[in-house]
Order: C-alpha cells, then sequence, then structure tokens
C-alpha cells in the first residue's frame, strides 16, 4: 500500500508536467460548439462557417458539450481567463486520470508494483504529444477501462465487467464518434485466440479420419448383413476387421496428436495459445455493442463516419493522419526496435491474443501516425508482461528490494525529489505560456476585424490552422480544423453534391492554383493570412488587395473585385 500511494502521487506530479497550458485549435471550435448545442440542439448544421447550408456531424456532441460547461463555469468566476485555466485544469486532471489507470492496468496485469510504476512513467511520456483538451484525451481513458473490464471479466465472468464494456461502448459513441469503431479492436485479439484454441481442441482432421472409417465400418456391416453368397461375405468379413484395425490405429493417432498438443499448450516455442472459456461470451458482448451506436443523437454517424472520413482526401494532407515514418518518429522507432530485439533474441513466449493486439496495433499505426497513441496505451500492457517474465527468471528478490528501499523514509523524499526535478526540467520551457499563443492564433487580428469590419456581410478568408480561433471569436471562417465538414464526403446533399472546400483551401494556400480564380468562386472580400504565408507573397504585389491590417504575426487584406 505505501508504495502504492508512493507510485500514485509521482504519477500525479509528472502528469501535470507534462499537461501543455498552450490550448490547441481544436479545443476553440469545441467550446463554441457546446455552446451552440445548449443553446440550439443538435441541428446538423453548421453555424459558424459562412459557406451556406454545410451539414454537420457534431461527431463528438459530448465532449463539446462538457467542455463548454466547464468553460462557462470558470467564466463564472473571478479568475482571470478563468474559463481558459478550468479548461487546462480539465486536461491536467484527465491526464492524471491516465496516468493512475495505467498504472493500474498494468498492476493487474503484471502484479508487480515497481514495474507498473516506470512503465506508467514512460507510457505517459511518450503520450505527451496526445495530451491536450481534445476528445481522444477522454477515450483514452475510456480505452484502458475496456481493457481492465475484459482482463477481469475473462478471469472472473462477473455480470458487473460485462456491463461496464457496454456502457463505455456507449459513452465512446457520444464522446468521440470517429474512433468508436476502435473498440472492437480490443476484442478481436481475445476472439481469434479463442476462436483458434477450440479449432486445436477440436481436432478437426483426426476426428475427420475417424468419422470416415466408421462410416465405412457401417458401410461394410450392412452389405455384410445383406450378403448372401459366402464367398463374397468372406470377403466382407475380411475387409471389415481390417477396417476395424484401421480405426484403432487411428483412434491412438488422436490420443497421441491430442497428448503431444497439450505439451506443447504447457510448454510452447514461442506462441502461447490460451483457452479462456468465458472469451466466447465476449462474442455476444461484442454484438451487444455493435448496437450501442444507435444509442446517440447522431443517426447512423458511429457507422458511417471513419468509412466517409477514410474514404475523403483529409487522411493525406493532415499531418496526424498520414502513415508513420519511423525516421521521423525516433521515439516509435526506439520502442519497435525494442519491441523486435525481445522477440527476436529472447526466450520470451507471447500468447497469441497478445501476439494479434501487437500486430494490429502496429499495422494501425503505420496505417496513420496518431494510431501510434493506441500502440502506446495498449501495448505497455502486454511489454509489462514481458518485462515481468524477466523479473521472475533473473532477478525476483532485486525487485522487492528496491520497492522496499523505495518507501523507506529516505526513498521516498529521493523518489519525489527526483521525480520533482524531472517536473521542474519539463515545466520550465513552458513557464511564460499562455492559454493562447499570439504568434499561432489572430488575438489582435481578430479583435481588429471585430472593431472595423462587418462580420455578419463579409466573406473572409483565412488558413486551416486558426480558423477555430476565429470562430471562437464570433467571425464566420472560410474553413477551421474540423476537416470532415469541409470535404464532399460530409456536405453533400440530395439537392447537390458534395463541396470540395478542403481541397480548395489547400491548392489556394500552397498555390497549386490561381487563387484568384478560386476568391471569385467564393466571392471572397476579405484575406486574412501569416505573413509567411506563401499566398501572402503574392498578395503584396498584386494591387487588386489593399492592405488593411498588419501586426507581427498576421495581415489582412480588401478584395477589390
Amino acid at each position: 500500500m505505501k508504495f502504492h500511494i508512493l507510485a500514485i502521487v509521482c504519477i500525479v506530479l509528472f502528469c501535470v508536467a507534462l499537461s501543455p497550458i498552450t490550448l490547441q485549435n481544436d479545443t476553440f471550435y469545441t467550446i463554441k460548439i457546446g455552446e451552440h448545442i445548449l443553446e440550439k440542439g443538435i441541428d446538423f448544421q453548421d453555424p459558424f462557417s459562412w459557406h451556406e447550408n454545410l451539414p454537420y456531424t457534431y461527431p463528438h456532441w459530448a465532449y463539446d458539450t462538457g467542455i463548454y460547461l466547464i468553460y462557462h463555469l470558470g467564466e463564472m468566476t473571478p479568475i482571470a481567463d478563468g474559463g481558459m485555466f478550468f479548461i487546462y485544469l480539465s486536461t491536467v486532471i484527465l491526464a492524471c486520470l491516465l496516468g493512475i489507470l495505467l498504472y493500474v492496468t498494468i498492476y493487474k496485469i503484471s502484479k508487480n508494483p515497481l514495474l507498473s510504476f516506470f512503465l506508467a512513467m514512460i507510457a505517459m511520456y511518450l503520450l505527451k504529444d496526445f495530451i491536450a483538451a481534445r476528445a481522444q484525451l477522454v477515450t483514452f481513458n475510456l480505452f484502458l477501462l475496456a481493457i481492465l473490464c475484459i482482463e477481469n471479466f475473462l478471469q472472473t465472468k462477473k455480470k458487473r465487467y460485462a456491463i461496464s464494456i457496454i456502457l463505455i461502448s456507449i459513452i465512446i459513441a457520444n464522446v468521440h464518434v470517429a474512433v468508436w469503431p476502435f473498440f472492437f479492436v480490443l476484442f478481436l485479439p481475445y476472439l481469434a485466440e479463442y476462436i483458434i484454441a477450440s479449432m486445436l481442441d477440436a481436432n478437426l482432421v483426426s476426428k475427420f479420419i475417424l468419422f470416415y472409417h466408421k462410416d465405412k465400418i457401417r458401410d461394410l456391416e450392412r452389405k455384410l448383413a445383406k450378403g448372401k453368397k459366402e464367398e463374397k461375405k468372406k470377403r466382407l468379413e475380411e475387409r471389415l476387421e481390417q477396417e476395424k484395425k484401421n480405426l484403432l490405429i487411428a483412434q491412438e493417432k488422436e490420443e497421441k496428436i491430442v497428448e503431444k498438443e497439450k505439451q506443447k499448450r504447457e510448454n510452447p516455442f514461442r506462441l502461447k495459445i490460451q483457452k479462456r472459456k468465458a472469451a466466447k461470451w465476449l462474442i455476444l458482448i461484442m454484438c451487444i455493442c455493435a448496437f450501442t451506436g444507435l444509442c446517440t443523437p447522431l443517426k447512423d454517424a458511429p457507422y458511417t463516419y471513419l468509412i466517409k472520413t477514410m474514404q475523403g482526401n483529409t487522411m493525406q494532407n493532415i499531418s496526424e493522419h498520414q502513415p508513420l515514418t519511423l525516421y521521423n518518429d525516433k521515439e516509435t522507432m526506439i520502442v519497435l526496435t525494442i519491441v523486435l530485439a525481445i522477440l527476436i533474441f529472447t526466450d520470451i513466449k507471447i500468447k497469441l491474443a497478445d501476439f494479434f493486439m501487437l500486430t494490429g496495433l502496429i499495422f494501425l499505426s503505420f496505417m496513420s501516425r496518431r494510431q501510434t497513441s493506441l500502440l502506446v496505451l495498449i501495448g505497455v500492457v502486454i511489454f509489462a508482461k514481458w518485462i515481468q517474465y524477466f523479473i521472475q527468471k533473473y532477478d525476483p528478490e532485486g525487485n522487492f528490494k528496491c520497492m522496499k528501499l523505495m518507501t523507506t523514509l529516505l526513498g521516498k523524499i529521493f523518489t519525489i525529489a527526483l521525480v520533482v526535478l524531472l517536473c521542474f526540467v519539463m515545466i520550465k520551457p513552458k513557464i511564460k505560456d499562455k492559454f493562447i499563443n499570439e504568434s499561432k492564433y489572430p488575438v489582435a487580428a481578430a479583435t481588429w476585424i471585430l472593431e472595423n469590419l462587418d462580420v455578419e456581410n463579409i466573406r473572409l478568408y483565412n488558413e486551416y490552422n486558426y480558423g477555430s480561433y476565429l470562430l471562437f471569436r464570433g467571425i464566420p471562417v472560410f474553413i477551421d480544423s474540423r476537416a470532415d465538414l469541409y470535404a464532399p464526403e460530409f456536405n453533400k446533399t440530395k439537392e447537390q453534391e458534395g463541396r470540395d472546400i478542403f481541397s480548395d483551401y489547400m491548392n489556394i494556400s500552397s498555390i497549386g492554383t490561381y487563387y484568384e480564380t478560386k476568391f471569385e468562386k467564393y466571392e471572397i472580400t476579405h484575406v486574412i493570412v501569416v505573413n509567411n504565408a506563401k499566398l501572402n507573397l503574392f498578395l503584396t504585389r498584386d494591387e487588386h488587395y489593399k492592405e488593411l491590417y498588419k501586426d507581427d504575426h498576421f495581415v489582412i487584406y480588401e478584395r477589390n473585385s
């Protein structure tokens, strides 16, 4: 118990240090969408861009609403920037909860508190880029809870864990519909292992051979009963006797195969195939969870949202959705190298379910770098089993001695001091950070727009990365970081084909097309760009664009069509 308290205190301190102060662009539209939902409900129409009649799915409506309530509560306090501070505080709390859940889950699997502590700290460090005021931070916690419930259900078969899994599925479908299909990935390795183990237990090939011999014996017995000629009956009796011998030989072979398979199971070379009887009930739980997608106000979005996203062009142009490049992601490369080294150069035995899970997560990571978060989150639980195997094999006493040393008074002081020092190193570069980074978001420029332009009647062209901040300030936008909203797969209607606003933006920003042609198409009246944008190099020389405002980071033009 002493070590658990020490570990949790250190993990909480570490998670606080990891949590970023500066908010991401998605947080800004999240606040406004939550406010809109509470005022007008889920109307499936976008209220924040100036494009007319854009359908919107509200893919994380429950999270958006919760974040707005937190923001609104903070605004009611006398704290300066209270709303932003409360959102930051909620991020810290969710990060700490994730760290504690990692510790609990790893401990549940490995039964080793010291190992659980170090691996939870390492995993949280690897997840640092994913800690933000976004719906994914909630789903990380929910995925870990789901793993914990599945493991507990397979061990105890208690109904409360099955009910918890179903409830988690409902929450994910409402909090972050884009990742709801990935929830079912958690079931697949357990089910695959159960099916393969059942097939091996059934010994189908031997049973088919036995069935063949028995059927042949029955056929010969029928012919013998009907036979009248003595000579023919004698031949049938000889064949029948031979088939009975063949049957006995086949039965002996089957017994040997079963015994050999049993020995392999008990002492496998690499893959451990474990048949857990409760796994068959996971099939029923999974089927029930498949219908929980109907327990949302989002119509068919849980079943169609991810498919539409993968069909669109946003996956190829948004960095977090692009395929993983190991050269550019050194931390993931190191982790995968360690995993491969353990599998190749040690005598570790891996469960078939863990092998399937790890293989699937690595495949997802290479498809999209965003999924490396799941590889770390769930992979660390599998990794804990391997490390615990080595500890038990080579130095089980050393583990207990280290824990005992850490729980002494001097040990506690030293451990906490070391973690605090580590936290200070991580916090020091962020001490002067503000909730809103004015070099990335047009804070002063937005104020100028609201004071000098008729925002209800202009058509402002803006860039993707700060569109969310503009709509947060009440300025209708050309585009923002809700990429799906501007892709044709999501905004087509019965009356017209979908508008590919996202592709038009990519072509304009990269100068892949003549900007004036697109501005004419959308009847743009004003443009805001960052000073070092490619587009700005052309606009500064274009006599049809009048500079209205400029600061250290942003410039605003009026277009004279």
